[in-house]
């Protein structure tokens, strides 16, 4: 038996099969960075869809509808879902997307596929506003969301605001406000904890609340270590009292 040992180069593709947009190299990986491609679109649909849970409505669904932007799932009609899927499954799909039509706020934003703005994020976002009309700088700082995140979610409705789908979002319960003796943050190694989660948990039973990040809303940033930082320099900056835990402590004794 005869062996060839053959080499063949291959060809690292420069366009996106889908949009023919110039694709990008990141850590050897591919990117199409238009927004608009068919390819992106369907996934974003498709993940959506998932999200809120509207049966059905799956990859081959949403082909044959030709769907392309989340919005054009709430512009369907009955009719047309029949004509294209056939009458039982048509029937079935408007009824799980009318399910939809008023449902919770903190599933809608996660289900945008907004960078960043995942599950946790848009459970932050949930507890201080209730429609993206609310969604501004002062809530985002409010909800506890870093500066990324914060700046993707706004930069991402500013440009995607026409294209949102027309729902209307469930009341939330009136939250019945407990006092606490100040919101803190915390940031850098701590003298008496192991990790920042169980150092909130000892504040938290203090009756302090404890956030994530610094804004105006902050009563102390808890700093035991003095390094400079991004949190203890927003603080100087907002003229909010750098302490320790045990100076905490002693305020409630």
């Amino acid at each position: 038996m005869v062996c060839y040992n053959i080499k063949m180069e291959i060809q690292i593709p420069t366009t996106c099969p889908s949009c023919d947009s110039n694709l990008e190299l990141v850590n050897s990986q591919l990117f199409c960075r238009n927004v608009s491609c068919p390819a992106q679109s369907s996934k974003k649909v498709e993940a959506f869809a998932k999200k809120m849970k509207i049966k059905g409505l799956g990859p081959a669904s949403i082909e044959k509808l030709d769907l392309t932007s989340v919005g054009e799932i709430y512009e369907l009609d009955e009719g047309y879902l029949v004509e294209v899927l056939g009458e039982k499954i048509g029937i079935k799909i408007q009824a799980e997307i009318d399910k939809t039509r008023n449902c919770d706020f903190s599933m809608f934003l996660s289900a945008l596929s907004i960078p960043l703005i995942g599950s946790v994020a848009s459970s932050k976002m949930g507890e201080v506003v209730n429609s993206i009309e609310e969604i501004n700088q002062d809530t985002c700082e409010r909800a506890g969301l870093g500066e990324k995140a914060r700046d993707n979610l706004l930069n991402w409705l500013f440009e995607n605001s026409e294209y949102l789908p027309n729902v209307s979002f469930k009341q939330k319960k009136a939250k019945v406000e407990v006092p606490t003796l100040g919101k803190v943050c915390i940031t850098g190694k701590l003298q008496n904890f192991k990790n920042r989660s169980s150092a909130a948990e000892h504040l938290k039973s203090l009756g302090y609340s404890v956030a994530t990040t610094v804004s105006k809303q902050t009563s102390y940033l808890v700093d035991e270590e003095g390094r400079s930082s991004s949190k203890r320099a927003k603080a100087e900056q907002l003229n909010i009292p750098i302490v320790t835990i045990t100076q905490l402590e002693e305020k409630v004794k």
